[in-house]
C-alpha cells in the first residue's frame, strides 16, 4: 500500500466511522423517544432500558451502513477535490481510478461485515431486545415459539401447532389444536388444512375433530366450520418470526420448508433475495459517491453539497427498493427481480458515472 493509498483509506475510514456513529446515535434518539413512555409506564429499570438499546444497535448499524458508505465516499472525495488534492494527483500522473481503488477494497470488506452482522449478530440481538420488552418489562408470558419445522402457541385453554401463519392475510396453514383440561389431559383435538380470520371469527377448512373421554375417540369431519377461539390474529403475531429478524441461512431454510410443503413462500423469497441485494448495494452506492464527487470540477467540492446529494441518492434508492419489493411480495413481478431491481438500476447508473470520470 502506497502513501496515497494509506491517506485515502484513513480519510474514508475516519469519515465512515464518524457518519455511522452519527446515524446510529440519531437512530437511538428516535427509538428512545418512541419507547420511553412504554418503559416508564411499566416501571422498567435502568439496566433493562440500557440493555434494550444496546441490543438494538446491531440492527441500526445493519440498516444504516449503505447510507453511511455513500455519504462517507461523497465526503472523502469532495474534500480531496476541495483541497485541490485531486488536481495534484492528476498533475502527477496518478489515475483517479487508481486513487479510488483502496475505497473499493474497503467497500468489499464492509459488505462482508454487513452480511455477517445481519446473519450472525442481528437475529440474536433482536430476539434479546424483544424478550426485554415483552417478557421482562411488560411481564408477558412467552406463549409462542418459532422453529423451522413448526410453530407452537400456548393459548388460554389449548396448545396450538401450525405449519405457517401469514400475518398479512390472517391465514393459518396446517393447524392442530390440542384441548387440555386442568389435569393436562387431552380432551379434544382439531386438525385442519387451514384456518382463516374472516368477519371477526375463525373459519376452519377440511377439519377433523377428535373428542376423547369415552371408550373410543369420537371423530367428526367437516369441509368448513367456525371454531370459537379466544385468540385473535394479533395473538399469533408473536409466534411467526418476521423475515427482518432472521438471517439469510435461517430464512432460506424456512423458504425451502414452506415450498416443500406446498405453501406460498413468495413474500419470504423476496426478503431472502433482498438480504443479499441490500448488502451488495454498498459497493454500488460507494461507486456513485466517488463518481459524483470526481465528475464535478476539482474545486467545486463542498461538504454541505455532498451531504445534500447523499440524502437525495439515498432516499431515491430506498423508494425504488421499497416499491420493487412490494411488487414482488404481491406477486406482480418475480421475487428475484423485485429484490434486485433497484440494484440493477443504480448499478448501471454507477458504472456510467464512473466511466465518465476524467482521469
Amino acid at each position: 500500500m502506497t502513501i496515497l493509498d494509506r491517506y485515502v483509506t484513513k480519510e474514508f475510514i475516519r469519515l465512515f466511522v464518524l457518519v455511522l456513529t452519527l446515524f446510529t446515535s440519531l437512530f437511538l434518539i428516535v427509538e428512545f423517544v418512541e419507547r420511553i413512555r412504554m418503559f416508564l409506564s411499566n416501571n422498567a429499570s435502568m439496566p433493562q432500558i440500557l440493555s434494550y438499546f444496546f441490543y438494538m444497535i446491531p440492527m441500526m448499524i445493519s440498516q444504516t451502513i449503505p447510507a453511511t458508505a455513500l455519504l462517507a465516499s461523497l465526503l472523502t472525495f469532495s474534500t480531496l477535490a476541495k483541497n485541490s488534492e485531486v488536481l495534484a494527483m492528476k498533475a502527477n500522473g496518478i489515475s483517479l481510478y487508481r486513487t479510488s481503488m483502496p475505497v473499493f477494497i474497503i467497500s468489499a470488506l464492509i459488505c462482508i461485515f454487513a452480511f455477517l452482522n445481519s446473519e450472525l449478530v442481528t437475529p440474536y440481538s433482536n430476539q434479546k431486545a424483544d424478550n426485554i420488552v415483552y417478557v421482562e418489562v411488560q411481564k408477558r408470558e412467552a406463549l409462542g415459539t418459532f422453529k423451522q419445522n413448526q410453530l407452537w402457541y400456548r393459548g388460554q385453554n389449548a396448545i396450538y401447532n401450525f405449519r405457517f401463519y401469514d400475518p398479512k392475510t390472517n391465514v393459518i396453514q396446517g393447524i392442530t389444536i390440542n384441548y387440555l383440561d386442568k389435569n393436562f389431559t387431552l380432551t379434544a383435538r382439531v386438525d385442519a388444512e387451514k384456518a382463516e380470520w374472516k368477519d371477526d371469527k375463525w373459519i376452519f377448512y377440511n377439519l377433523l375433530t377428535t373428542r376423547f373421554g369415552g371408550e373410543f375417540p369420537a371423530l367428526e369431519w367437516a369441509s368448513s366450520k367456525v371454531i370459537d377461539l379466544p385468540e385473535k390474529p394479533e395473538d399469533f403475531n408473536i409466534v411467526q418470526k418476521e423475515a427482518e429478524k432472521m438471517g439469510f441461512s435461517e430464512l432460506r431454510n424456512y423458504v425451502r420448508k414452506l415450498q416443500s410443503e406446498g405453501y406460498d413462500a413468495t413474500r419470504y423469497l423476496v426478503d431472502m433475495h433482498g438480504k443479499i441485494a441490500f448488502t451488495l448495494v454498498i459497493m454500488i452506492l460507494i461507486t456513485i459517491g466517488i463518481s459524483f464527487s470526481l465528475i464535478r470540477s476539482e474545486r467545486s467540492g463542498g461538504v454541505t453539497q455532498s451531504i445534500g446529494v447523499g440524502i437525495v441518492i439515498g432516499f431515491s434508492y430506498w423508494i425504488v427498493h421499497a416499491f420493487s419489493m412490494s411488487l414482488g411480495r404481491s406477486g406482480s413481478i418475480p421475487p428475484i427481480i423485485s429484490a434486485w431491481l433497484a440494484n440493477i438500476i443504480f448499478g448501471v447508473a454507477s458504472v456510467i458515472m464512473f466511466l465518465r470520470v476524467k482521469t
